[in-house]
């Protein structure tokens, strides 16, 4: 019983010298450990799901030095111009600050619908 105990204590204790075979086999054990236990238990180290922003903006660089902003079409309330235009507005003045829309066009889908608008900004 007491050589087992000094066995297990040696390998606890770490007191093999360095390339005896305990010692070679304590790293095997190891290493085996780091690359086969994410098979077989679950860590819950999964990142973070981050929800996008409401508005769904995309930035897109543009060749001249600038940026097309995109902009999702949920949140668009009414369909004329002038409606569409004050909300694209809206949501781009805390980002890109104090801007004037110089044009905007939709962008659609397959199937024809308006799924969101790219914008052009003049500062």
């Amino acid at each position: 019983m007491r050589r087992i105990w000094r066995i297990i204590s040696s390998f606890i204790w770490w007191s093999y010298e360095r390339g005896s075979i305990p010692y070679d086999i304590m790293v095997t054990l190891i290493v085996l450990f780091i690359f086969l236990a994410p098979y077989r238990i679950n860590f819950k180290d999964k990142p973070i799901e981050r929800t996008p922003h409401p508005t769904k903006i995309v930035l897109i660089p543009d060749g001249d030095s600038g940026y097309i902003y995109q902009i999702d079409v949920a949140g668009v309330m009414g369909k004329d111009a002038a409606s569409v235009q004050a909300y694209l507005q809206r949501v781009i003045e805390p980002i890109a600050g104090e801007v004037e829309i110089a044009r905007y066009e939709p962008v659609y889908d397959r199937k024809g619908h308006v799924v969101a608008y790219k914008v052009w900004l003049e500062k």
